[in-house]
């Protein structure tokens, strides 16, 4: 009878072990991750303040972000947790594991939605709030009046700004926001976005060496209008430092510098051929009328167009012109009469 009590206890122990052995297993397999290969879907989840532990666990189940919802509970009741689980919005992952969704929301790391968007190089701030009107991002007037009057806190901000002749320009911002691409609060303001590309070009200008600009005896505001320049006339990247060394040429010897990128600014439209009648339009950008450099930029500028500004090439050219055939790519001539015949070509290339 001993014999079959000792047995039967002994059955039990095992059973009990194994039973132990199961539920152990089973609760480990429970704090896994639902779908380790999910790494790339999230789930956007809402965790009210004051909720529960079982609340969030409701949530974290219904969403498909934990396997078990006794598990979460307890969980977080085995390491009493439960008072520092922080409510807001979060970006959870089925590919994560019931430790670091507990993490996650211990640490208070609140999903914040956010946006891209692309300015490419060589836009007018006109141009430039088209795209982020069309976005959803801004709304076109309230940004251009800011690129026009920017507010006080921009210019504390960023000091370059005060070089700028609020009069002589059209838009005091025009050039200086810089062309990248952007990632942005989903409830980020236009001015948020204006300083955010103003940054950009803080740290542009920092990165392509600030003391080059005392070599060359021009103000930042100058050399970005000359970066500007390069960048709606050049086409091919191995043109910027030429045409930079073109522009420093002619305001070395007072020519003018007669750029068609500052006539279609003037026109405010980009057209492909000029007629003689626009050479002559009135305005400040016309420098076919006017000497020396335009009242300010006419675009963006991009780095590399300001390293051309910065450091042109070493030339004895005077005159450059499209060539019209298909390279994208200008002549570039030292005299006039070279210009001239260069021209002829490039009229030819055309017909």
């Amino acid at each position: 009878m001993f014999r079959k009590i000792v047995t039967a206890v002994a059955v039990l122990l095992v059973l009990l072990l194994i039973a132990a052995v199961a539920l152990i297993y089973t609760y480990q397999d429970m704090l896994e991750a639902v779908n380790p290969a999910a790494s790339e879907d999230f789930r956007i989840i809402d965790i009210r303040s004051g909720s529960s532990a079982e609340a969030i666990a409701s949530v974290l189940f219904e969403e498909g972000l934990i396997k078990n919802e006794f598990a979460f509970r307890l969980f977080v009741r085995r390491y009493n947790l439960g008072q520092g689980l922080i409510a807001g919005r979060y970006r959870l992952s089925p590919a994560m594991d019931l430790n670091q969704i507990v993490e996650t929301i211990l640490s208070g790391d609140i999903y914040t939605e956010t946006k891209w968007f692309t300015i490419a190089e060589g836009l007018t701030v006109s141009e430039m709030a088209a795209i982020l009107e069309e976005k959803g991002l801004v709304n076109r007037d309230k940004f251009l009046e800011l690129t026009k009057y920017p507010s006080e806190s921009l210019f504390e901000q960023f000091p370059i700004l005060k070089e700028i002749d609020q009069n002589a320009v059209e838009y005091l911002l025009e050039g200086y926001l810089f062309p990248d691409t952007y990632e942005i609060y989903s409830d980020a303001t236009e001015e948020d976005i204006i300083g955010l590309m103003l940054r950009r070009l803080d740290q542009v200008i920092n990165a392509v060496n600030g003391e080059r600009i005392a070599e060359t005896g021009f103000s930042w505001h100058e050399i970005l209008t000359i970066a500007s320049l390069i960048e709606r006339e050049v086409r091919v990247d191995h043109e910027r430092k030429l045409v930079a060394g073109v522009i420093y040429n002619r305001l070395a010897i007072g020519q003018r510098l007669e750029i068609d990128a500052t006539i279609q600014y003037a026109l405010g439209e980009s057209k492909e051929f000029l007629i003689y009648s626009d050479l002559e339009i009135d305005s400040p950008y016309n420098t076919y009328r006017n000497d020396g450099l335009p009242p300010g930029p006419i675009a963006a500028p991009g780095e590399a167009s300001i390293i051309a500004a910065l450091k042109p090439e070493a030339v004895n050219y005077y005159f450059y012109n499209y060539k019209y055939d298909g390279t994208g790519e200008h002549f570039f001539s030292k005299t006039y009469q070279e210009h001239l015949e260069n021209v002829r070509i490039a009229e030819a290339n055309i017909n």
